[in-house]
């Protein structure tokens, strides 16, 4: 039976088996649609290649009851920017600054009791922070008292799902801290503090770092709790700072999967499945993740890519209901090869991974270049998979 691209991802991440393998992304970056497909759309790229769509939707909610607002001062959602929730004693503001190699901004998050600032600059690619808001210790308590924690629109959502149908997945993430944050709570606190110097006060101060991670999972939970209804078919925990390349599995243990794993259990109470992204070194921690519980793990990225990941050995390693999506390794061929052998790098990951199902072939990661021939034939090799169950 041949399946839709929607039933096709939901029968993997349910742990079973599809009629063809799963071929899809983690994000479609802008830079790459723009400069190496001409400017196509999204919808417009998945339909000239040939890949199993996805839709991300991430919006957030005001509740007045809590005096909250949509902050005015925002302007337009970016790229999978969510609309900020303000409140009179927790507004974020904005200012450009000039003189810099890189466009560079500093935000002002202004409390009745002081003001907290972080600094970013962009290219691109992709953002990143020269100045992190959390300078003093102390400055957790104004976030702890002040900061707001935004609600999912479930109709927004709803509304989204219903328009893209059974063209795809709809997914989504955790919320991030306002301006620059990632989905997982030790992630965003990286993204706060800059991670080197929450490795350290991980050591020397690990009371201070529980108590910034409670303030941002009690964050997270509210937003968590309110995910009951939204059709979701997939939201995204996790992110980088957690990987094995850059912390212990012991930090891991302390720091990370206290909170995730409750904020994983939350979500299935309200409904949701949840995939839990690592992009980075993944193989001292395999056993770690699936502990969590998450229904995916992601990227599963190659050492060619600068991970650690033998696919063969994490699948025998991962629980067989848990679907793992990714471990393609889009730098080596997605540019300078011949489909020969984009499709033998599709083959390969399929034999290693995708024999018995719950796996969805995917990029690890993000990726900014890439050839249009390559990527066509990356989807067309991946739907020529098929398995024993279905190919009788």
């Amino acid at each position: 039976m041949t399946m839709t691209s929607k039933e096709r991802m939901l029968v993997a991440l349910d742990g079973g088996v599809p009629d063809v393998l799963p071929a899809t992304t983690h994000f479609l970056m802008p830079h790459f649609l723009n400069t190496c497909m001409g400017g196509m759309s999204e919808s417009e790229f998945f339909d000239a290649c040939g890949w199993d769509p996805i839709m991300y939707t991430v919006p957030h909610r005001p509740d007045p009851a809590r005096s909250e607002f949509y902050d005015p001062e925002q302007g337009e959602p970016g790229f999978l920017e969510s609309r900020r929730i303000a409140t009179d004693q927790w507004r974020v503001h904005s200012q450009s600054i000039l003189g810099h190699e890189h466009p560079t901004t500093r935000y002002d998050f202004v409390t009745p009791q002081g003001t907290l600032s972080m600094t970013l600059q962009a290219d691109p690619f992709t953002s990143w922070v020269v100045e992190p808001l959390i300078k003093q210790k102390k400055d957790i308590d104004l976030i702890g008292k002040y900061a707001t924690a935004p609600k999912c629109d479930v109709e927004a959502v709803n509304q989204a799902a219903a328009a893209f149908g059974q063209r795809g997945l709809v997914r989504g993430y955790i919320c991030c801290f306002d301006v620059f944050g990632q989905p997982g709570t030790w992630q965003d606190a990286t993204c706060l503090v800059g991670v080197e110097r929450l490795i350290m006060e991980a050591h020397d101060d690990p009371t201070w770092v529980h108590e910034l991670l409670e303030i941002l999972f009690r964050r997270k939970k509210v937003f968590v709790e309110s995910l009951r209804g939204a059709r979701y078919d997939i939201l995204e925990l996790g992110g980088g700072g957690a990987s094995s390349t850059v912390i212990s599995p012991r930090l891991f243990d302390r720091f990370v999967a206290p909170y995730d794993s409750e904020l994983i259990a939350l979500a299935h109470q309200a409904g949701q499945r949840i995939a839990y992204h690592t992009c980075g070194g993944m193989m001292p921690i395999l056993e770690k993740v699936a502990a969590m519980a998450p229904n995916a793990m992601e990227t599963f990225t190659p050492p060619g890519m600068g991970g650690d990941v033998n696919l063969a050995e994490a699948r025998r390693r991962i629980p067989p209901n848990v679907c793992m999506i990714g471990g393609f390794d889009q730098f080596h061929f997605f540019k300078g090869c011949t489909a020969a052998q984009t499709r033998a790098e599709v083959r390969r990951c399929f034999e290693a991974a995708g024999r018995n199902g719950a796996f969805i072939l995917c990029p690890s990661d993000n990726f900014f270049e890439a050839e249009p021939e390559l990527v066509k034939a990356f989807a067309d090799e991946a739907h020529q998979c098929v398995y024993e169950e279905t190919s009788a």
